[in-house]
């Protein structure tokens, strides 16, 4: 990476994802593929990928097991990524995709990583941080166990360096760990979907209003923005005074894995170089939210489109529609209950 870049992610949890090609299933029988395709694949090497179509460098700090020493070199991405080799194997994760059905995705859990690995996972990412000047950081995917604690590796060491260097940390986790870092508020952006969303605050959310006001406990804590991926609604962005609702024209859905990157990859590439103050006054933070919600749906609209969890191209990008300061009354096309 000679070029510096504005954004830089980091993988926790990288997967090799293989996925298959399926015209009809059998369950509880023996089905033929009609492809197979192979991808090194994680939340945040999907937003590297992404922004890297809009010529958006974006360096994936990744922790790979050493056990597959070509998969950089495999996969494409001997350039894209900066590897922690790491002892052990590399995760895999199951896609099948049925033709004109759904989307079925199995995941292995992420390996545990040592502390002293996860030490040099942080020591690595702040130093690309700023090797790169980032204003913006991504910390995506399901975070590992670390060894020494049996619990999820601590992420406050990479806020608190990164905040020190005035870079912001978009962060795209879910389960505990996202509920956990929901009310320490350390992030600058999260983005949960709406069942995300509803299990960190505890509630089911079933409207427009409800979503903006779980989003507003999040901005309570420390959060700028709050990016609730809504499924067929879209997305509603949430600051502490703020909120839009943005969608797209309708569009025929292929497979949805990997959708969700692709619409923080989108987000970024609308706001990352345009960090300005002026935003302040027109959002309320420190970057055009209003610019960036309308980039994410429609990135995400094109990465459903596409058979592969990261982007290809961003051909047929839809006609987006967005309105500020929502109905709060508009019911949700598919709520979310806890």
């Amino acid at each position: 990476m000679s070029s510096k870049s504005p954004v830089v992610t980091l993988t926790p949890a990288p997967t090799l994802d293989r996925t298959y090609y399926v015209h009809d299933l059998v369950e509880g029988g023996v089905n033929r593929a009609d492809g197979v395709a192979e991808e090194l694949a994680g939340k945040g090497i999907n937003v590297t990928k992404g922004l890297n179509l809009v010529g958006i460098s974006a360096p994936g700090v990744v922790p790979i097991g050493d056990s597959d020493p070509s998969v950089l070199k495999r996969t494409g991405h001997s350039e894209s990524l900066v590897p922690l080799w790491v002892d052990g194997t590399l995760r895999v994760s199951t896609t099948m995709v049925i033709k004109d059905g759904p989307t079925t995705k199995v995941n292995e859990a992420p390996r545990p990583l040592s502390a002293e690995d996860w030490k040099s996972v942080i020591d690595l990412t702040v130093k690309t941080v700023k090797e790169n000047d980032a204003k913006w950081l991504v910390i995506a995917g399901a975070l590992p166990i670390d060894k020494s604690t049996g619990k999820f590796v601590d992420l406050q060491p990479i806020f608190d360096a990164t905040k020190a260097l005035g870079c912001r940390v978009a962060l795209d986790t879910s389960g505990e760990a996202l509920s956990y870092w929901a009310k320490q508020g350390a992030a600058s952006i999260m983005k949960p979907n709406a069942e995300e969303l509803a299990s960190a605050v505890g509630r089911s959310l079933l409207t427009n209003g409800d979503v903006i006001d779980a989003a507003r406990e999040l901005c309570a804590n420390g959060v700028e923005c709050v990016l609730a991926s809504l499924g067929a609604d879209g997305m509603i962005a949430v600051t502490h005074n703020h909120s839009w609702h943005a969608k797209t024209s309708k569009i025929k859905v292929i497979n949805t894995v990997g959708a969700g990157d692709a619409t923080l990859a989108g987000f970024l590439s609308a706001v990352a170089a345009d960090t300005q103050p002026e935003a302040e006054e027109q959002s309320g933070v420190g970057f055009d939210v209003a610019k960036g919600v309308c980039a994410a749906v429609q990135w995400g609209a094109v990465a459903v489109q596409q058979p592969t969890s990261g982007l290809q191209n961003l051909d047929g990008m839809p006609e987006v529609f967005l309105i500020e300061n929502p109905d709060r009354a508009i019911p949700l096309a598919e709520p979310a209950h806890v």
